[in-house]
């Protein structure tokens, strides 16, 4: 499967590498495992995270209460936080482009598992907010399944080494929360930024 290794290095205290497998086999198994749409599909999954992004982080600061609501700029400061470099543009090449992306978005369905996890413990009535977390996931590992097809198919890449935060799991409840805010502050600003570049890649 693509995603176990993701879910082990949740157990990580700190900013790790790994090594995350694509697939199981030792090289790709090629067109097999990508469907006829994949492309369509990668953009609408793209579009949808970018046009979600912004209500997910604002219902996320309502849902955590004072001081987060009327101070956000200073507690969600996303300067201190771990996310992986994206020094990608429209020129860049197209893979190096889709690798930047899968590590991305594979950082981030581990950030969203951290963030998930815990406001299950600390707002557990709050149905929105955790259904949104859910579907962002939902989105997030279905368009990293596509990337892996993408990147073995069009360029035989079954390996890609990605960075992964810090796990907030024995933290302060506050502290569970500012992590959560400055994760999904940053990914407003870069979700943006990658859609503006991937889309163009991923036209037809």
């Amino acid at each position: 499967g693509v995603m176990p290794f993701v879910a082990l290095l949740l157990l990580q205290r700190r900013p790790v590498t790994g090594r995350t497998l694509l697939v199981t086999s030792s090289s790709c198994p090629g067109h097999s495992l990508c469907r006829s749409n994949v492309q369509e599909q990668t953009r609408r999954q793209v579009a949808l995270l970018n046009a979600t992004a912004q209500d997910l982080f604002s219902l996320y600061l309502k849902c955590q209460g004072e001081p987060f609501s009327s101070e956000s700029d200073e507690l969600c400061n996303s300067s201190g936080v771990f996310f992986p470099a994206f020094r990608v543009n429209r020129t860049s090449e197209r893979k190096e482009v889709m690798v930047a992306m899968y590590k991305l978005f594979a950082f981030l369905n581990a950030s969203l598992g951290n963030i998930t996890r815990d406001q299950e413990e600390l707002n557990p009535t709050a149905k929105e907010l955790l259904d949104q977390l859910h579907n962002t996931t939902k989105t997030t590992r279905g368009l990293i399944s596509n990337l892996t097809c993408l990147l073995c198919k069009d360029y035989n890449i079954f390996q890609v080494h990605v960075s992964y935060g810090e796990s907030s799991k024995g933290k302060r409840a506050f502290k569970k929360k500012q992590q959560g805010c400055q994760v999904l502050r940053k990914y407003v600003q870069v979700i943006a930024q990658a859609a503006r570049i991937l889309l163009p890649h991923l036209t037809p």
